[in-house]
């Protein structure tokens, strides 16, 4: 691979220190060659398109003519191969919804932890 010096800023839109930063913040890593970085950057920018264009085909914000956070989420949620996001875009709900599913998850809980008292007491 041909060194890549001055240059190569221009050829990736990513800041390179910043994806330095990153990768450095892994304990495994102890030096990154340039060339390692500079292809870790262009390998993150084609994912990052992809997801894109992927997210406005598939998603309701072509009719807007724009990308939105739920085309996004709707994508990691439904396409196979981009699932692993899921945690990393969730559905976006409000917060009073939220509230009401975490007093009905805190609810649920209490009612399955008497189911147990009573199984055991029947044993």
């Amino acid at each position: 691979a041909a060194r890549l010096s001055g240059g190569e800023n221009r050829l990736v839109s990513l800041p390179l220190s910043r994806i330095r930063v990153i990768m450095k913040s892994s304990p495994e890593v102890s030096s990154i060659n340039q060339d390692a970085l500079f292809l870790t950057a262009k390998a993150t920018e084609l994912f990052v398109q992809y997801l894109a264009t992927y997210s406005y085909k598939h998603g309701r914000g072509k009719e807007k003519n724009a990308l939105t956070y739920s085309d996004l989420s709707h994508t990691a949620e439904e396409c196979e191969t981009f699932q692993f996001l899921t945690d990393i875009l969730p559905k976006k709900i409000l917060a009073s919804k939220y509230l009401k599913m975490l007093e009905k998850e805190k609810q649920d809980g209490e009612v399955g932890e008497g189911d147990e008292d009573e199984e055991e007491e029947d044993e």
